[in-house]
């Protein structure tokens, strides 16, 4: 089922048996890479997998060595670490041991059980010095209180003990928080007659046979075949599990270890991070901005550049917020773990936790406060964060940015910029108004660049869409009304009441003996009448507008269509303009007007009343 933890990665030191133990609890090799190809679809690279004593499956990820540790542990095991950490008791504590601790103590493991292996090799009391020895070790870590298991894989002794605990382990294991189905690709190959195969660890959601699926971060896309996890064909495969997808419309040289198979549109990748810095336990020096970096997540190994806020630089024992570049795109989530190590020194240094894959561009004046709100944050909370910082975010940003879905849709704008923003378009209609009553409006034009500084103001981006949704909550709240063309306050009426004489002067100017070709919009401008009486006359119905610039009394509209009617059998432009008395510059605009009122009808080159 969905959310189920199956996976655990296994830790330790070189030639502490953890292979040997794997092979002894499951009965599969996982070392065995020329096999897994001859069987097909099948996940055995450094992977096994068996059923536990409650009937629950459960897969190991083997981890030899360092490099491939950071790598193949964190590919293994997705966003929820389970660990089997591997400790011969012949041998006790080594390096590796405490390197491997180091890690898992900065990724924030938690849930684990420590084997103590080969404890055929030793007597009953070194068994028990080794063992308190490993719980000295773990002191102070989120392993502290791991239960120790001390077996041996020659005799099968407390394999039994061992199995039990695995299994208290994933009941009691929390399922990640995450929802959005992500594959972390950590191998792929190809089979003949099938095609490519790409093998990892999902987590989030469930992916389904013959869904199509985008690979991350090359947006190419991909139909799914087929899909096993452990050994088994199925037709949905569900986190947390290891899943081959068999893929087609994709070429093996396509993809490559760190990629992320997703659903389509599902993701955003990204170059640069903001992210909680903790240095590993025992470091003897501090970390600073200097030096050549890798950055391990998911499957993938990147190159990348630190620059720490604050106090730099993050000395042992610290922890500190960080800008991140990286040298190639990752598909990242919010409270992602990471791995930095230091390419120079050849030594893990520190890890981290994603607090925003997506930054503004410029960190701003105090990042790190804007940092510490997201951190311990829930998802749900994300949403609100990120419309405080921004001011303004699209819908579909928020769940790209924040893996939760914004309710409503359309776009979330902050109270503070949308009450500016409100406030200055208010202002500015009184102003217009107030300056130009007989104006149905303030052009819209100019409402949207008014909204748009005041956004700007408030640190907000001034997007059109973020601008349209402010002026669509003011139109559905009654305060505005909005034509294609102008917006204007619900209170404004653009009306002539109390201009008699600018009404008497329009009058004259188009009636009269020039009635029949009275002067256009522009002309009446030139001859000192205000254009927002025209436009107001025209609204009201004193005058008939005819074309945007030729405006005519009623009387005068009223006389054209009596003219078309009393033809009865059709009525030609130059019969029509000789009835009027009028010019061919007026009679083809009247006739056209006609037409689109359906007063008449074309036909050629005659015009028939419709009534």
């Amino acid at each position: 089922m969905p959310g189920e933890l199956r996976v655990i990665a296994t830790a330790g030191h070189v030639d502490h048996g953890k292979s040997s133990l794997i092979l002894r609890l499951t009965g599969i090799d996982p070392d065995r890479w020329a096999e897994e190809k001859r069987r097909g679809l099948t996940i055995d690279l450094g992977y096994a997998w068996c059923t536990l004593p409650s009937g629950r499956d459960v897969g190991f990820v083997d981890v030899p060595g360092h490099e491939r540790f950071i790598a193949n542990m964190l590919a293994g095991v997705g966003p929820v670490p389970l660990v089997l950490l591997v400790v011969a008791a012949d041998e006790g504590w080594k390096p590796q041991s405490e390197e491997h601790l180091q890690i898992l103590d900065v990724l924030g493991v938690t849930d684990a059980v420590v084997a103590l292996t080969k404890t055929d090799l030793v007597d009953e009391e070194s068994v028990r010095a080794a063992g308190d020895e490993v719980r000295g070790r773990l002191a102070g870590t989120g392993l502290d209180d791991a239960p120790i298991v001390a077996v041996s894989s020659v005799t099968g002794a407390g394999l039994d003990e061992l199995r039990v605990a695995l299994d208290t382990l994933l009941a009691a294991a929390i399922p990640p928080g995450d929802a959005r189905a992500r594959l972390f690709v950590d191998r792929v190959f190809t089979i003949v007659g099938a095609g490519t195969v790409a093998t990892g660890t999902l987590s989030g959601d469930c992916v389904a046979v013959g869904e199509e699926v985008e690979l991350y971060p090359t947006g190419r896309r991909a139909r799914v075949r087929s899909l096993q996890t452990h050994g088994n064909a199925r037709d949905r495969a569900c986190p947390v599990s290891r899943v081959a997808a068999n893929l087609v419309g994709i070429e093996r040289a396509t993809l490559q270890r760190g990629d992320v198979l997703g659903r389509v549109g599902a993701w955003r990748p990204t170059t640069l991070i903001e992210a909680s810095l903790r240095p590993v336990r025992g470091l003897d020096h501090p970390v600073t901005d200097r030096g050549a970096f890798k950055l391990y997540t998911g499957a993938a190994e990147v190159d990348a550049t630190v620059r720490i806020y604050g106090a730099t630089p993050l000395e042992p024992g610290g922890e500190a917020f960080a800008r991140i570049r990286l040298s190639r795109p990752l598909t990242l989530d919010v409270f992602d773990r990471f791995v930095v190590r230091e390419a120079g020194r050849q030594e893990t240094v520190a890890g981290g936790i994603v607090l925003d894959p997506w930054p503004p561009a410029r960190p701003g004046r105090a990042p790190e406060r804007r940092l510490a709100a997201r951190t311990g944050a829930s998802r749900e909370a994300l949403v609100d964060l990120l419309v405080a910082e921004r001011g303004a975010v699209e819908a579909s940003e928020v769940t790209l940015l924040t893996g939760t879905s914004a309710a409503g849709g359309g776009w979330l704008v902050h109270e503070t910029v949308r009450s500016a923003a409100e406030g200055a378009l208010r202002s500015a209609l009184r102003v217009h108004h107030a300056a130009n009553p007989l104006d149905e409006g303030m052009d819209v034009a100019m409402a949207r660049r008014t909204i748009g500084d005041a956004m700007r103001a408030s640190h907000a981006p001034p997007d059109p869409g973020a601008i349209e949704a402010i002026l669509d909550t003011l139109a559905s709240a009654g305060e505005i009304v909005r034509t294609a063309s102008t917006v204007r306050s619900f209170t404004h009426q653009a009306s002539l009441a109390g201009r008699p004489i600018d009404v008497d002067e329009l009058m004259r100017a188009i009636g009269g003996e020039r009635e029949a070709t009275p002067p256009t919009v522009r002309e009446l401008q030139a001859a000192g009448l205000r254009r927002d009486v025209i436009e107001a006359a025209a609204r009201e119905g004193v005058v008939v507008r005819i074309t945007p610039d030729l405006v005519v009394t009623p009387e005068f509209a009223a006389r054209s269509e009596a003219v078309v009617r009393a033809a009865g059998g059709g009525i030609t432009v130059s019969a029509f303009r000789e009835a009027l008395g009028t010019t061919r510059k007026y009679a083809v605009p009247l006739l056209e007007w006609m037409d689109r009122r359906g007063v008449t009808r074309r036909e050629g080159d005659l015009r028939y009343p419709t009534g």
